[in-house]
């Protein structure tokens, strides 16, 4: 089964909703800054479950989730990949 690695980024309008959604990735990712985690290793099917669970949480017409597939774990100074490769946008 294919794993990849995941950047999820927020942007939550009410402090509820983002306490929520903060302690719910914090248990299923791991925070790399404060409103950005990385979920590492997971399947296609794992990150459509997060995706679902952060669905039930934000309110979409005034929250901004997105999840990236990550594409190549180097380094690169300098350099951003394509937007067009984005996995999801809530």
């Amino acid at each position: 089964m294919k794993r990849d690695d995941y950047l999820v980024c927020y942007d939550i309008a009410n402090s509820k909703r983002l306490n929520k959604l903060a302690r719910y990735l914090e248990k299923r990712t791991i925070r790399i800054q404060y409103s950005i985690f990385v979920a590492k290793n997971f399947t296609k099917e794992q990150i459509y479950q997060i995706a679902q669970d952060i669905v039930d949480i934000i309110d979409p017409d005034e929250d901004d989730v997105r999840i990236y597939r990550i594409i190549d774990n180097r380094l690169a100074m300098g350099s951003a990949y394509d937007l067009d490769d984005v996995f999801l946008f809530v």
